[in-house]
């Protein structure tokens, strides 16, 4: 499940993603969110709390993940990924030379 963050400065748009994360999730909460925020200040600056491991992406949202990074490859500026996942850290620095933006992954300390 995909949930926005509230309580955010105005130009962060933020998620947390707990449990199974589908398809739905994203074209429900995710992509319409990152479209306002590509709308209204024609950059996005990110943030993803992901608090369940990859694995619990379904191939659909990992399809819909790639589908928003693509639609908005030029507006993308500042990313987040915060886990408690190490290997998100590992992902997350494959995609930071492929994205104009300044990508961190944070790995949250139990």
């Amino acid at each position: 499940m995909i949930e926005i963050i509230n309580d955010l400065p105005e130009n962060v748009v933020g998620f947390h993603a707990t449990g199974k994360v589908t398809k739905e999730d994203y074209e429900k909460v995710l992509m319409p969110a990152v479209d306002a925020q590509s709308k209204k200040f024609n950059k996005i600056n990110f943030l993803l709390w992901l608090d369940t491991d990859v694995s619990n992406y379904t191939f659909g949202a990992w399809v819909d993940d790639a589908l928003v990074g693509l639609k908005h490859l030029s507006h993308w500026h500042k990313v987040a990924i915060v886990s408690h996942y190490y290997i998100i850290k590992k992902i997350t620095n494959v995609f930071e030379h492929l994205v104009p933006a300044y990508i961190k992954a944070s790995k949250l300390l139990n």
